[in-house]
């Protein structure tokens, strides 16, 4: 009998010991699970794509919906070599493009609108949009990219569209939303915006801008919860009129800087308006970045961070982001470019082809 308890007791302490091992063993398992909530897969759905393309502080801005339709803005400079639509296409090859559905020309000065005839030799175009004639005619340079402009689309029989102020350009898969074209700006707020700028009344006042630039042609564009203001060159004295005194435009999630971050632009008006989380800045080496713009910039309230496509000789030791947001620091050109992918939730990423490193944003709305 006593055999028998002996017995009974070791198979007691036996069954304890295989579930103490058990219960470690699940623990230990929990550890290392990942809940496929959180798992690092991204964000679901198709991201909206955005190439910033060096162009040597011009403005070449390439987006890709969702839907596989393609949206370019501005073609950069002509000559070098066909450099400016080499880079061009080649992000457009990187998106899977064949060709390019829509391009908008902001305005006809030569970094913006001169790349049009060696941009449509190397990749076909749908449509064009744009503001109107030129209202610069006694810069001939200007001139020159106007007048080969109209005669490429008139030989090609390419379509052009004249976007007015509060038109939707026809993109599938983003809202694209006309805010300033020749000379014309909203007038009434859209959507949630309409508040009262209090920067107004500390903004300096400056004289009306007589060149193409005052007649950029900008857009508000909505992918999802994500806003993204484009103004192109537009100047001082026409954001002013655009935010104040009250604001129009209301914030924004991306700031694609106007006049590549020169002190022409960018005022604090605007600024104190769109409050962006980021701003991208598409300047040359010895072309913009003007010191007191990139501190507006830097400073507003709601801003992680200022990517830059050329490090700024004009900002220097002290007004230039950390080299690590800068697709291309002092040096030669390597025509590196910034990536810009948005989902319609909210979350945002921004990879550098220099660093090839990407830094993730979750949504804030």
């Amino acid at each position: 009998m006593s055999r028998i308890f002996s017995d009974l007791f070791a198979h007691r302490r036996l069954v304890r010991l295989l579930f103490s091992l058990a219960v470690v063993e699940v623990l230990v398992g929990a550890a290392f699970f990942v809940w496929p909530e959180a798992s690092q897969a991204g964000p679901p759905g198709k991201a909206l794509e955005i190439y910033f393309v060096d162009v040597e502080g011009g403005q070449a801005t390439l987006f890709v919906t969702p839907e596989g339709q393609s949206l370019l803005i501005d073609t950069g400079w002509p000559g070098n070599g066909g450099r400016d639509a080499d880079r061009i296409v080649a992000a457009a090859k990187q998106a899977g493009l064949s060709k390019i559905d829509f391009v908008l020309l902001t305005h006809y000065h030569v970094d913006h609108a001169g790349g049009v005839p060696q941009l449509l030799a190397k990749i076909p175009v749908g449509a064009f949009i744009d503001h109107g004639a030129n209202r610069e005619p006694g810069d001939r340079v200007t001139e020159q990219s106007w007048e080969d402009y109209q005669k490429l689309v008139s030989i090609q029989n390419v379509k052009r569209i004249i976007a007015k102020v509060g038109d939707s350009l026809p993109i599938e898969g983003i809202r694209a939303e006309v805010v300033s074209s020749d000379g014309t700006l909203l007038q009434k707020p859209l959507p949630g915006a309409g508040d009262k700028n209090p920067a107004c009344s500390t903004t300096e006042n400056r004289p009306a801008d007589q060149t193409e630039n005052a007649r950029s042609l900008g857009t508000i564009i909505t992918f999802g919860k994500v806003r993204i203001l484009d103004l192109g060159d537009l100047t001082w004295d026409k954001e002013v009129e655009l935010v104040c005194p009250i604001n129009k435009l209301g914030s924004v999630d991306i700031f694609v800087v106007s006049h590549h971050g020169w002190l022409q632009s960018n005022s604090p008006a605007l600024l104190a308006a769109i409050t962006p989380r980021i701003a991208i800045m598409d300047n040359g080496a010895d072309k913009g970045g003007s010191p007191s713009s990139w501190d507006t910039i830097r400073n507003s309230p709601r801003l992680e961070d200022l990517w830059q496509l050329h490090f700024s000789n004009e900002g220097g030791a002290t007004h230039n982001s950390a080299g690590s947001f800068i697709a291309n620091l002092a040096g030669p050109d390597a025509g590196n470019y910034l990536k810009l992918s948005v989902w319609a939730d909210g979350n945002l990423e921004v990879y550098s082809s220099r660093t090839q490193s990407t830094k993730h944003y979750a949504p804030t709305r």
